[in-house]
């Protein structure tokens, strides 16, 4: 009976491993043989700071009054003058609310918004910068079609600077956020990439390539300048009070960088903070006098942080992308 059992246990062994190795070949081969979407370079992140004290998660924003619950599609970012809000939803339409009111105040791009490849038809618009009862008009990022200007109480939209048009040889893919100087003249704003626009914006992340731009447009000369370049996904940006350097969020390296647009260091560029316990999304001042800054996706310590897992092993990213979907990579 032993001597069967034995026999026995080695032909299972046997069949299963056929059976694995048959399985596993072809499924390697397909592996091989598929099209990868993205190119993604190896970056390695120093271990993130622990999340204590100051960094101590809490549930403050558990207890935030929610305006407008199902209600929008897709809010960006918001401004006000007063008790009036204003932000860009993912419908392209541009919203002013006021008690609980929703008026559509301008609508940048054509329908439908419906899927994916609606999108680069349907736009974008994204993040408000801060309004002025003093200034008529108010300049906002379309992030398919390029950077334009509304007028907060009629709705009137102008496009300053198209997409279409190559700056400095290079046009833009994806216009992300903007910042401007309190006489209304320039505006500095983020291009995150020349390869990827908005909808591919997972693949920009994994990607972690370094084609964003940072720029500033004049509106009375109209020319637009780049500031900054070899950016990886460049997203928010602010003018300090003293209006003497930019902040930019670099959202794939977990950092914050700045460029001196006034001063004795005009032209330069420094670091502002790395090594932050998220990736940096929006920024904006805080009445203190420093800045708020959003986070798109936190690097939990202790615990496991996935993208710093990934980013350093671009193969398993590629495995990745070529097995899923985009909407699968970014649920």
């Amino acid at each position: 009976m032993k001597d069967g059992s034995t026999y026995s246990s080695k032909v299972f062994h046997v069949t299963f491993m056929t059976l694995a190795v048959s399985l596993i070949i072809p499924l390697l081969r397909e592996i091989v043989l598929l099209d990868c979407p993205i190119d993604p370079q190896p970056i390695s992140f120093k271990e993130p700071p622990v999340l204590a004290d100051a960094l101590e998660p809490n549930f403050k924003l558990w207890q935030a009054e929610r305006l407008l619950e199902n209600e929008l599609v897709g809010p960006e970012s918001i401004a006000n003058i007063g008790d009036v809000l204003f932000t860009g939803t993912a419908d392209r339409k541009i919203l002013k609310t006021e008690d609980g009111e929703v008026q559509i105040l301008a609508k940048l791009g054509n329908g439908p918004c419906r899927t994916r490849e609606d999108k680069p038809t349907c736009g974008r618009p994204l993040v408000w910068s801060e309004l002025r009862t003093s200034k008529p008009r108010s300049p906002i990022p379309n992030a398919y079609y390029g950077l334009f200007e509304i007028n907060p109480i009629s709705g009137q939209v102008k496009r300053l600077v198209s997409t279409e048009i190559p700056i400095e040889g290079q046009k833009m893919s994806l216009v992300n956020d903007l910042t401007l100087t309190r006489d209304g003249r320039k505006i500095s704003f983020t291009d995150s990439s020349s390869k990827r626009q908005r909808r591919d914006y997972s693949f920009l992340i994994m990607e972690g390539t370094d084609d964003g731009r940072l720029l500033e447009y004049d509106t009375v000369t109209k020319e637009v300048k780049v500031l900054m370049v070899g950016l990886r996904f460049p997203n928010g940006v602010q003018l300090s009070p003293a209006e003497d350097f930019v902040l930019v969020a670099e959202t794939t390296l977990a950092r914050i960088r700045m460029y001196y647009v006034s001063g004795l260091m005009k032209g330069g560029a420094d670091m502002f903070v790395e090594n932050m316990p998220g990736f940096p999304d929006n920024i904006r001042l805080s009445s203190s006098g420093g800045y708020w800054v959003a986070m798109s996706a936190i690097r939990p310590n202790p615990g496991f942080s996935m993208m710093d897992f990934l980013s350093e092993r671009p193969w398993i990213e590629i495995i990745i992308c070529k097995l899923l979907s985009q909407e699968t990579v970014i649920g």
